[in-house]
């Protein structure tokens, strides 16, 4: 393997040497690429960019348990707007990270248009979380999802045992992660496959749910809008579920220096995505309510499987195969990705330098992925993950508004900037404000969850003045870090 330090990107997808100082060079440097360095190959098409976006969206969540819209809205009709408002708002936010990608042709996503817009010390936080807490303990509960799904035909008649879910569990996370050591055409060779999987299964929930609208079963339609009274306080929980089941949008933007012509295929691919995500993911829910009401949906652990039973008969053993499939497309897609922003981080001089290595064969950043690999395993084996994933939704919320802020503020900042893709200003504006009034709502509607990841984000101030601020590190400390 061999190091890349600290250097920028510019639109070819070479790399120029830089200096490890925390903040991006100019983007639009004209100095030539030097010669026999090892880099990330471009070899991400449009096609793979959509299956990217595609495969990491559709998880376990719409499969499994969509009633978290239903149950801090009140009423179908309600839930039904709440996951198109999350659709479209899910959208502009593609969108913002469509001009950003763009304009600013550098792996990392959020990191590095935070880093780009505000400086290295909220990127150093942002990257700090995601690494500690949030990507382990996310890889961890969609991979509890496969692992139960993928044993759901064995059990049928009986519980499936813990442990026996945790070891399958652990199982296809070290599989996600030899694969993504491995290969990138690979890894995105397969991501395809499984995104033809997931349309595949939402096709299986959405074809029979037309049939039964065409047949009259509307009967869960009538009064759509009434039911229980929702509080202004359920909506940022509302909010969450929502856009909790359309996160991924952002993924392609982690691995921009790997996308062919990213000037054209990332705002294409994200567009095309979001499309149809959106649609899908509303004409299932509309699929439910034809066959279940809404009391039943609160009731079920496993809504497509229960719609599955009424509608399919034996064909329903396949339903926990395309969820288990599903659940194993965001594990692959989610680490292609992030395992970039690792990569970018310390090529910036903000995480060990050994996670800015690529293999020289098969050209991965093999260090960036493996490093999540004892994390997940900590978090699958001992943590609370879904209390994790509460106390840290409102950070990863917090951020991204804050990134389409940047945008704004980049707008202003540097003018002249080359814009390939660029979206009206009410879009940005609208998708911050949205963002950070719901943050803001759920520090006063669940204070305790929000409190404590407040308190784990703020961890990373102290850190970052520790590990990169403080230059007279003892020499042991500096071999810790790899420096």
């Amino acid at each position: 393997m061999t190091r890349k330090p600290a250097v920028p990107t510019v639109s070819n997808g070479s790399y120029l040497q830089g200096q490890a100082n925390g903040r991006l060079s100019s983007m639009d440097s004209g100095q030539p690429a030097l010669e026999g360095k090892v880099v990330l190959k471009k070899k991400v098409t449009l096609l793979r960019g959509i299956s990217i976006i595609i495969g990491t969206i559709i998880g376990a969540g719409i499969f499994i348990s969509p009633k978290g819209i239903l149950k801090n809205t009140g009423s179908v009709g309600m839930s039904l707007t709440v996951w198109t408002a999350c659709g479209i708002l899910s959208l502009f936010g593609a969108l913002c990270y469509a001009e950003l990608g763009t304009c600013i042709k550098k792996s990392g996503g959020h990191y590095t248009y935070i880093l780009e817009a505000f400086g290295p010390l909220p990127a150093f936080v942002r990257v700090w979380v995601e690494l500690l807490i949030i990507r382990p303990a996310a890889t961890a509960v969609i991979s509890l999802a496969f692992g139960r799904y993928i044993l759901e035909p064995f059990f049928m008649q009986c519980e499936i045992p813990e442990l026996a879910i945790k070891l399958i569990t652990a199982v296809g996370i070290t599989l996600v992660m030899v694969l993504n050591s491995t290969s990138v055409s690979w890894s995105a060779r397969i991501q395809m496959f499984l995104t033809f999987c997931k349309l595949v299964a939402i096709l299986i929930i959405i074809v029979p749910g037309v049939i039964q609208l065409i047949k009259g079963e509307t009967q869960h339609f009538k009064n759509a809008f009434a039911g229980n009274d929702a509080s202004v306080l359920g909506l940022p929980l509302a909010f969450y579920s929502g856009m909790y089941a359309y996160s991924g949008w952002f993924y392609l933007n982690f691995v921009t220096e790997e996308v062919e012509n990213p000037e054209k295929n990332i705002p294409l691919a994200i567009c095309i995505s979001m499309i149809i995500v959106t649609v899908g993911y509303v004409l299932t829910n509309v699929a439910y309510f034809t066959t279940i009401s809404a009391g039943e949906l609160l009731l079920s652990k496993a809504v497509a499987v229960t719609f599955a039973e009424r509608l399919m008969g034996n064909f329903s053993l396949a339903v926990p195969v395309f969820v288990a499939l599903s659940c194993f497309g965001s594990m692959n897609g989610g680490i292609f990705a992030v395992s970039r922003m690792f990569f970018v981080a310390s090529r910036e001089g903000h995480l060990p330098e050994i996670l800015s290595m690529i293999h020289v064969r098969k050209h991965t950043p093999l260090p960036a992925v493996i490093v999540l690999h004892p994390l997940t395993m900590i978090m699958l084996f001992n943590g609370d993950l879904y209390s994790l994933l509460n106390f840290l939704s409102f950070a990863r919320w917090l951020f991204i508004g804050l990134v389409v802020a940047g945008l704004i503020y980049l707008r202003y900042k540097r003018p002249d900037m080359p814009r390939p893709f660029k979206v009206p200003l009410f879009i940005p504006a609208l998708f911050s404000f949205t963002c950070l009034f719901m943050v803001a709502l759920s520090l006063y509607s669940d204070p305790v969850n929000t409190g404590i990841g407040f308190a784990i984000t703020l961890t990373g101030i102290p850190a970052y003045y520790l590990f990169i601020v403080w230059d007279k590190k003892p020499k042991w400390f500096r071999k810790l870090l790899g420096k």
